[in-house]
This record gives C-alpha cells, sequence and structure tokens, in this order.
C-alpha cells in the first residue's frame, strides 16, 4: 500500500528511542527485509530471516548488536535490545489517517449504487458494479468490473478488489491484523498494519467473514477463490488460485496456500506455514506445520488422513477392550 508519508530517520529513532548519530537520510515506509526497497525501514528478530538480513535492500534497520555484521554494505544499522517493539512504535508513523469524511466514487459504465452506501476518498469503481444498501468502501479502494458489494460489507482503506467478486452481507475486507508487540512489563503495543487486501478476480465470500489486512506487505486471495461464511483470513496470509475455504475456518497470519487447496469445516492453521497446490485438510483438521501438496489430512495435529484413519480405529479398539 502505497504512502506519500516521510520522515526523517533522526525523527523516527528520536521517538522510538533509538540511539542514532548517522546519515540523517529520509524514510518513507516500513517493509520486510526481502521486501524493502531504498528508502525503507526494516527489522530482524529471527534467525529464520538471515538470509533476508545479508541481503535486504532497506535503507535501515532494527536489529540487537550481534547481527550488525550481517548487515549489507550501506545499510544502517539501528541497535536495540527490543527490535520487534521498536518497530512497532515505528509503524504508528505511517499508519493510514482514520476520517469520517465521505466523498462521491469514481464510477464506470452501468453501476448500481444505494443512496445509503458510503465512500473514503478516491473509491474507484468499475463498469456495472452493484453496491448495496448500508455498505461502506474506505479510502483508495478499487472495486473491479462486474463485482457485487452486499448490504453492510465493510472494505477498509486501500483494498483492491478483482472483477466480478461477490462479497455477502456484513463481511469485512481489510480490518486491522491482530499484531502487538510486548513490553517487559507486559503492556502490548500495537503494530499498525500498513498492507492491505487484494482480491483476485472471480471470488466470492460468504457473509460475516473477515479478510485483515496486511501488516507490511499484502494479504492475498487469488482469482477464482471461494471462501464460505464465518471465515477468518489473519494477515498476510497468501491463497493461491481456485482454493476452497468452508465456514468456520480460521487462518493463522502468514498462512500461504498453493492453488486449488481445500479447507473443511472448522479447520484452521497456524501461522507462518504453507500447504501445497491441491492438498485437502478435512473438516476439524488442524495443521501445525508445512503440507505437501496432492494429498488428504485430517485431525490435529493434520496428518494423512490413511494414518488418522487407522489411529481412529485403534484407538476405537482399545476403548472397547477396557468395557
Amino acid at each position: 500500500m502505497g504512502t506519500d508519508k516521510r520522515y526523517r530517520l533522526s525523527e523516527i529513532c528520536r521517538e522510538i528511542g533509538v540511539e542514532y548519530d548517522g546519515p540523517d537520510i529520509e524514510i518513507d515506509g516500513i517493509d520486510t527485509l526481502g521486501g524493502a526497497v531504498s528508502g525503507k525501514l526494516s527489522f530482524f528478530n529471527s534467525q529464520k530471516y538471515a538470509s533476508d538480513l545479508s541481503s535486504t535492500r532497506a535503507s535501515a534497520v532494527l536489529l540487537e548488536e550481534k547481527y550488525r555484521s550481517m548487515l549489507p554494505d550501506g545499510v544502517i544499522a539501528l541497535v536495540t535490545d527490543e527490535p520487534y517493539l521498536k518497530l512497532a512504535l515505528a509503524t504508528s508513523f505511517f499508519a493510514h489517517e482514520i476520517s469520517a469524511r465521505e466523498y462521491s466514487p469514481s464510477t464506470g459504465e452501468g453501476c448500481d449504487i444505494s443512496s445509503t452506501a458510503r465512500f473514503g476518498e478516491g473509491v474507484e469503481l468499475g463498469d456495472g458494479v452493484v453496491v448495496m444498501a448500508g455498505a461502506y468502501i474506505g479510502d483508495g479502494c478499487r472495486i473491479g468490473d462486474g463485482s457485487i458489494i452486499h448490504p453492510n460489507v465493510t472494505i477498509y482503506h486501500h483494498c483492491r478488489l478483482g472483477d466480478r467478486c461477490i462479497v455477502h452481507s456484513g463481511t469485512v475486507i481489510g480490518s486491522d491484523g491482530y499484531g502487538f508487540a510486548h513490553t517487559a512489563d507486559g503492556r502490548h503495543i500495537k503494530i499498525h498494519q500498513l498492507g492491505a487486501v487484494v482480491v483476485g478476480d472471480d471470488v466470492e465470500i460468504g457473509s460475516n467473514t473477515t479478510i485483515d489486512r496486511g501488516a507490511l506487505g499484502d494479504t492475498l486471495i487469488g482469482d477464482g477463490c471461494k471462501i464460505d461464511n464465518l471465515v477468518q483470513i489473519g494477515h498476510n496470509c497468501e491463497l493461491g488460485e481456485n482454493c476452497l475455504i468452508v465456514s468456520q475456518t480460521g487462518l493463522s497470519g502468514s498462512t500461504r496456500l498453493g492453488r486449488n487447496v481445500v479447507f473443511g469445516g472448522q479447520s484452521a492453521s497456524a501461522g507462518h506455514l504453507e500447504v501445497g497446490d491441491f492438498a485437502t485438510v478435512a473438516a476439524r483438521g488442524g495443521v501445525t506445520k508445512s503440507l505437501e501438496g496432492g494429498a488428504v489430512y485430517a485431525g490435529f495435529p493434520a496428518t494423512d488422513i490413511a494414518s488418522w484413519r487407522r489411529e481412529k480405529a485403534i484407538i476405537r479398539k482399545m476403548s472397547h477392550k477396557k468395557r
């Protein structure tokens, strides 16, 4: 998500409590180590991303002293014992400014818009878009041709929907992801969610579903996905094309699904894992580690369904013997 905000690095460091006496460059945003380019601030607090640290193109990185030597030449080290907490404080500089002001959207041909729908600044609607009663579409959003927004849908600022999408009543797209850093004395500091949600073409989203915006990059929903009612998709999840996500499923942040993945009803994933193409997770399956594609999984923790069935059969036989 783009921003026009720019700050001197010295100003950011002063406000977040990091000592800094280097060149006073201009910072125009925050991004991950892998996604950052010149002008961006980033952070490092996990060995899992060591390769990203050594190749990052960020202008400055929050990190502990022991990792300073891993930075590429020319990247400014912002040394702190609490890089994640300092990141949380820095995100407030680039948070979107919330406003209740209303504007008229830019509309294509043949749109049908309820008089009770409300719009933020700079909203763009493609041809033939239908927006029904009580819907709200926030600043900078774009809705593609032929899409239908049902009553009381809320789409937060700078989210983008492709062509021919259907969003059912009560759904919220682009609400803040569940991101907090924690102080030594137990307070929880908000990480302002600076990404957005990007939805592809021909996606249908059921009623009362929530899709969180990304913390730094975007949450991505691929073309052709069909998402049921009462689904929760966390920040920075990525769904490949044609995924099927059934009611009451919860995907934790940064879950990545390949194409044509199926999650059955009341199934769930832990965060920061991958599920391969054409995998199926049966109803109430709990995914705790990355799964290969082309297989069916069941149970908690999710395992291949043949193994799960054998385990259930053994447990049932054992319970019968004890009677």
